[in-house]
């Protein structure tokens, strides 16, 4: 089920979503995979590949398990896509106590936050690069990622202020949170 639905996130760690996409290379295809967290849109976890595979959601998912260290009970959201819904992916969300949410079939307005990441990367960064190779990618968006987008695009929703700040914005009225 849709877990997100109406939901209110309040928190850090809370509801964490996800997505894939893909980006054009000269000749071929790489695929990025990124976890946000629904609070703050901060992209937590990312992983890049030649292959769209469960391997690369699993990636991106260790990632933001190792930076976030998230609570039991936490929400993962996703859509429906074989890389979100495989075994591994599924167990290894189970393993580490996630409440698993996924879109209605066909709907991507269930997984929009993590669709706008990937329009505004895609608009930002992916567009404005001729990427030639993989190595090129590999170079150009761990950077976009950590160093613009988190520390440096504002974002209205948070009150024009970029990720990194707002979730420290939020560590300071609730210090707890830095823990």
């Amino acid at each position: 089920p849709n877990l997100t639905k109406d939901r209110i996130v309040t928190d850090i760690n809370q509801v964490w979503v996800a997505d894939i996409t893909y980006i054009r290379i000269a000749t071929a295809f790489v695929y990025l995979a990124v976890i946000l967290d629904l609070f703050s849109r901060k992209a937590i976890g990312y992983a890049i590949s030649r292959s769209i595979d469960t391997a690369l959601s699993l990636e991106a998912l260790r990632m933001a398990i190792r930076n976030r260290n998230p609570p039991p009970g936490m929400i993962h959201h996703s859509d429906r896509g074989v890389q979100y819904a495989a075994h591994d992916y599924i167990d290894e969300l189970k393993s580490d106590y996630f409440q698993i949410s996924m879109s209605r079939r066909g709907n991507p307005y269930d997984n929009a936050f993590a669709e706008s990441f990937m329009k505004t990367i895609k608009t930002e960064e992916v567009y404005l690069w001729e990427y030639q190779t993989i190595e090129d990618v590999l170079k150009r968006l761990p950077y976009f990622i950590e160093d613009v987008y988190n520390q440096k695009r504002l974002h209205e929703s948070l009150g024009y202020v970029p990720p990194d700040e707002y979730e420290a914005m939020r560590k300071t009225l609730n210090p707890c949170l830095a823990l």
